[in-house]
């Protein structure tokens, strides 16, 4: 057993918004550690949603993301022979995390146009999460619903 705890990672915040979620953002869509690249995309995602909602970016950002955050998952447990899948709640952190990868993900996997940047697929999976539509919410309810189905075997939580 671990003799303490590690503590957790403080993350900078980004210099436009001042804010530690869209530095998430960035981190999470940041590939070959190119975080201007990264940071450009994502700061022009959040000019589209304030064009297309008439409401603040960051605001709006905010209210998707927390639409997707999930509270119940499922864990694998193996109890005897069997391996079950035991609903237990998620960490705050970890909700976070989930969902910003699920919104980037989504985001990533729409093949509209292939024209289209991913600023301006980050911005339609946000404005579908927000109005609580989207991939990023659908699987957000697909975790749910597992947990849901395997209700029963919440007494092996650990």
């Amino acid at each position: 057993m671990r003799s303490k705890k590690t503590p957790p990672k403080r993350i900078q915040l980004d210099p436009i918004y001042n804010s530690q979620l869209v530095a998430k953002i960035i981190n999470g869509c940041m590939l070959e550690g190119k975080k201007t690249v990264a940071a450009k995309q994502v700061y022009r995602a959040i000019e589209i949603i304030a064009e297309e909602s008439g409401k603040d970016g960051l605001e709006y950002l905010t209210e998707a993301i927390e639409n997707v955050k999930p509270t119940i998952e499922v864990r694998s447990r193996r109890v005897g022979g069997a391996s079950y899948q035991v609903p237990s709640p998620i960490r705050p952190e970890r909700r976070d995390s989930l969902a910003i990868r699920w919104v980037l993900n989504a985001a990533k996997a729409r093949s509209n146009n292939p024209t289209r940047t991913l600023a301006e697929k980050f911005a339609a999976e946000i404005l579908e999460a927000h109005e609580n539509a989207g991939a990023a919410v659908k699987k957000k309810l697909d975790t749910h619903k597992m947990a849901e189905a395997n209700k029963a075997f919440a007494h092996f939580r650990w």
